[in-house]
């Protein structure tokens, strides 16, 4: 058998239901070093006793989690492991690189040094997305759309600077040029939520009537303000000009009348708009605050 326990305290076994725990969550502080084996394993005899000495030799810079297939079969198979020994290392919460097979010490020492040395990099660059939607919030679109440029520079595919530059364009009005930065996004990430919450942006932008104007809608509204259609249109045409917040408050305006108002379209628009808001936005955390308050009370 392969032994379970270290005194280094860095090294540790996991189940499928501790994995969130021991893994995803504690790789928000530092890298984590999953190893998947079985005892049958002759490759993982030979593999797992190197990774926890090169492990401790880090002196706690990254954690080992060895994971027993045959016991826990979940998150390996929800991983794709179809062969062991097979290591991953995650890095805030999501696997981030790994290999398959007994490496060599020395080849072994070299992941984990791009692991550790990777993160640091990896932490500057979230930091600096950060700064730049706090920017974006702020709005200063042009201090921030520098700043995710310079992360697109150093590392291409990253989402959320992507996402972010797109969103710049999107506050100026420019759609076309939005949705041009999100194409630039690798095929692994089409889908990721950041880029997926500015393409529902995008899209919502284009669904607005075309025969009603902002302020003939605005009119219409203060003329009739019992009347949920017109509300709906008021909200389309201000979540197609960009103004999701005030979008928003027309929906919840509609809903605190009818919770099912048009047949369920305005509800529909709203978890549209929080997407296209992104969950750390005001709006979308406001505004779920306040339609849990109308679905719960």
């Amino acid at each position: 058998m392969i032994p379970q326990t270290s005194s280094t305290g860095h090294i540790t076994d996991a189940t499928d239901q501790t994995f969130m725990d021991l893994v995803v969550e504690a790789s928000q502080t530092q890298p984590v070093l999953v190893d998947f084996w079985a005892p049958w394993c002759g490759p993982c005899k030979t593999l797992t006793p190197v990774l926890e000495k090169v492990v401790t030799d880090q002196a706690g810079k990254v954690k080992l989690v060895k994971i027993n297939i045959d016991e826990n079969p979940g998150i390996a198979g929800q991983m794709g492991v179809r062969s062991i020994p097979a290591v991953f290392a995650f890095d805030q919460g999501r696997p981030v690189n790994g290999f398959q097979g007994a490496l060599p010490e020395s080849q072994i020492r070299q992941f984990i040094e791009q692991v550790v040395g990777g993160t640091d990099n990896a932490k500057e660059i979230e930091q600096a997305v950060a700064e730049a939607d706090a920017k974006l919030q702020a709005g200063d679109p042009g201090g921030a759309a520098q700043i995710y440029g310079a992360v697109i520079e150093m590392d291409p595919g990253h989402a959320g600077a992507l996402a972010g530059l797109a969103r710049c364009y999107l506050a100026n009005g420019d759609a076309d040029r939005a949705g041009q930065v999100l194409d630039m996004a690798p095929p692994d990430k089409a889908n990721d939520p950041a880029i997926k919450s500015v393409r529902t942006a995008i899209e919502m932008m284009a669904e607005a009537p075309e025969d009603v104007e902002l302020e003939a809608a605005r009119a219409a509204v203060a003329a009739d303000e019992a009347n949920p259609a017109k509300r709906f249109a008021l909200a389309e045409k201000l979540v197609a000009g960009g103004d999701l917040a005030a979008g928003s408050a027309e929906l919840l305006t509609i809903l605190r009348q009818d919770l099912d108002a048009l047949e369920g379209q305005a509800r529909a628009k709203l978890l549209d708009v929080f997407e296209a808001a992104g969950p750390k936005d005001p709006v979308t955390i406001e505004g779920r605050r306040k339609l849990g308050s109308l679905l719960f009370s």
